[in-house]
């Protein structure tokens, strides 16, 4: 099983924040995030979400559910443009499985 604390400890620093810098950004204190990187405490739904989006990541990747820990922010694209990415996507892996 993944240590959530030790993830989220990895990526924090990989993202070169300390843990004060981190809790800032979520809105808690250094002590929850401390506890966290401890696996003390587990965060709510709410803030496995924004850790997700603050460090670019999936839920899952954090729960240790996904070993992939690559999302891709489509935010701000119109539906057009995400279906381009998604079929250029969808390319590369057929590309990828016909060289297997």
């Amino acid at each position: 099983m993944v240590d959530f604390g030790k993830t989220l400890k990895e990526l924090r620093q990989n993202a070169g924040m300390t843990q004060q810098q981190l809790a800032e950004r979520l809105w808690l204190s250094k002590a929850t995030v401390s506890y966290y990187e401890q696996s003390l405490r587990y965060p709510s739904p709410e803030i496995l979400i924004k850790l997700a989006k603050v460090f670019h990541v999936s839920a899952d990747y954090l729960l240790g559910i996904e070993e992939k820990k690559q999302t891709l922010d489509v935010t701000d694209l119109s539906e057009e443009e995400i279906g381009v990415l998604q079929s250029t996507i969808d390319i590369f892996r057929k590309n990828s499985q016909n060289r297997n």
